[in-house]
């Protein structure tokens, strides 16, 4: 072959070459968020949790127990040679060894009765069933601790804004007092109150700064630390969303979606299954074998069957335990409805409580709080007010627009938590 037609070889092998490390590189890791709302964080909680990852291996490991399920007996394969002379060499004769020495060789089956194959198959897909249901509930005890910690970096983001709000307003009370000392207005005693009470404004700000950062760690180590930039922020705010759903709509969608709920149903079915298993194993398997011997310079071929006589063991005892389980399963069945009924109810009772209290701070309170602070802040500034009367209106005003912040975090916390007790984030 001409030299210059082998020139192109070593380039095909070097793309080739290329092409294997890039099929051998791992994909990239995705960007970490540096900006999340609530459904993104749940999404990616889900996605990349390490602990959800470790829940959801359990249905491989269950899928290769329905592989294990269905296998069926392994063939035996035995042979002999007897009557050899070992201890006489000499009569290691072609004549000896074929009319004195026996020999054996056979092959069995055991042929199982009852079903038993196929009844485990049916036990472990139905235990499949049930853990795909587990892994479902640990998704939604997932998806809640995402939205709550959500909730709580929205109240603390939302406490810090106002507490520096708070800050700056009270910063101008402060100026417009020491251009007063310095008027002879105010006398220094006042002036070093309304300074102290500054301290405990900073001293807000630095602690909701610091419940900021937690609760932001919080929600990190919740979604996945790799999900998340170290300095992310959250998009949304503390708002209030009626829930139209009666209690009765949510009490019936819960009976349907739980997954918790529906793994014990499915449980009550795969101890059922494994009820019949035992009744299966209660039949004793039959055993063929077919054997081919040699005896004094004649072949033979014979057919044998073993079966073991079931006088004593009839697998009572697993029968009876698997049916003792059933029974188990059912009752834990009804606890579980039941116990889906209680938390739907309790929780619509504190949303409907939370949306009470909301519609107090809203019906004129926080107003009036406001209203009442400006009215102190513009009778100090001119002397018609004494600075006692400013600063109860200014704890007034702060505990007022506080609470009703909390209240805003508590009723959103409770729909989280009835979205959650009823299986489904998309309510009525």
């Amino acid at each position: 072959m001409p030299f210059r037609r082998l020139g192109g070889i070593p380039l095909i092998f070097l793309g080739l070459g290329a092409l294997a490390l890039g099929q051998g590189k791992a994909a990239p890791a995705p960007t970490p968020v540096a900006r999340v709302d609530l459904d993104q964080a749940i999404r990616l909680a889900l996605a990349q949790s390490p602990a959800l990852a470790a829940a959801r291996t359990q249905v491989p490991q269950s899928q290769a127990n329905e592989v294990t399920a269905n296998l069926r007996p392994n063939p035996i394969l035995s042979w002999d040679a007897l009557f050899l002379p070992v201890f006489n060499p000499s009569n290691f004769t072609a004549t000896y060894l074929n009319n004195v020495a026996e020999y054996d060789a056979g092959v069995s089956y055991t042929i199982e009765r009852g079903h038993k194959r196929q009844a485990r198959l049916r036990a472990a897909q139905d235990a499949t069933t049930v853990v795909r249901s587990q892994v479902a509930d640990a998704q939604r005890g997932l998806t809640f601790g995402v939205a709550q910690q959500f909730v709580a970096v929205l109240l603390a983001r939302s406490s810090l804004a106002f507490a520096q709000q708070d800050l700056a307003s009270w910063q101008n009370t402060v100026n417009i007092s020491q251009s007063q000392y310095h008027a002879g207005a105010l006398s220094e005693g006042d002036l070093d109150t309304i300074k102290l009470q500054t301290l405990q404004f900073q001293t807000t700000v630095s602690g909701d700064r610091l419940a900021l950062n937690q609760s932001l760690s919080g929600l990190r180590q919740q979604v996945g630390f790799g999900a998340l930039a170290p300095n992310f922020d959250v998009v949304g705010k503390l708002a209030y969303l009626p829930v139209q759903a009666g209690l009765g709509d949510l009490q019936a969608l819960a009976l349907q979606h739980r997954p918790d709920l529906l793994a014990a149903r499915q449980a009550v079915t795969a101890a059922q299954s494994q009820h019949r298993l035992a009744q299966a194993n209660g039949k004793r398997d039959l055993t063929v074998n077919t054997q081919y011997s040699h005896v004094g310079a004649v072949n033979d071929l014979g057919v044998l069957f073993n079966i073991e006589i079931p006088i004593f063991d009839r697998n009572q005892g697993e029968i009876a335990r698997t049916a003792a389980a059933t029974t188990q399963a059912q009752d834990l069945a009804q606890v579980a409805s039941q116990q889906v009924l209680t938390d739907v109810s309790m929780a619509y009772a504190a949303v409907q409580q939370g949306e009470q209290v909301l519609q107090l701070y809203t019906s004129g309170y926080r107003d009036q709080a406001k209203q009442a602070l400006d009215i102190r802040q513009y009778s100090y500034t001119r002397g018609a007010s004494s600075l006692l009367d400013l600063l109860d209106a200014e704890r007034t005003y702060r505990a007022t627009e506080l609470g009703y912040r909390q209240a805003l975090a508590t009723y959103m916390l409770a729909v989280e938590q009835l979205k959650e007790a009823v299986g489904t984030r998309n309510l009525p």
